[in-house]
């Protein structure tokens, strides 16, 4: 008997689940700003995608059309999202750059951050926001919390 793993092979225990109006368009748009790899698509009777995965980095993110008539509303139908996905790349400065070239919208610019990464944020144009960092340094709680207070 075949024993089934409970969390398959390539998966982590936390996965995006985003939905886009145009989720077609949002796998293009996260292959050219993030190097996003399709694993697969599954399209509804109707075309859109009821299901569909990508490899970004290590992890997967899936995606799925917006369907209103099942409560699934992206960020564009809601005015807005309260929730930042974090990108830990090797380079910050290219994948922020490559990003903004393929059509996201700068909401913070990237700069050396007192916590030891160099960050900055961006908005797709499906209306997700993305916080992109690569780790620089090393800073204890102590210095974080000093440089947090002095206002670096």
């Amino acid at each position: 008997m075949n024993k089934v793993k409970a969390i398959p092979d390539g998966m982590h225990s936390l996965t995006p689940h985003l939905v886009c109006r145009g989720a077609a368009a949002a796998i293009d748009f996260y292959g050219r700003a993030f190097g996003a790899i399709e694993q697969f698509r599954l399209p509804g009777p109707d075309g859109r995608l009821i299901h569909a995965c990508v490899r970004i980095g290590d992890s997967r993110l899936f995606l799925v059309d917006e369907m209103p008539e099942h409560g699934a509303l992206g960020p564009q139908a809601l005015k807005g999202s309260p929730v930042t996905i974090h990108l830990q790349v090797q380079d910050a400065d290219a994948t922020f750059a490559r990003a903004v070239a393929a059509g996201a919208t700068v909401t913070m610019p990237l700069a050396d951050m007192f916590w030891g990464d160099r960050y900055g944020r961006v908005v797709d144009p499906f209306g997700h926001h993305w916080g992109i960092a690569t780790h620089l340094r090393e800073v204890s709680r102590e210095e974080m919390v000093a440089a947090m207070q002095a206002g670096r």
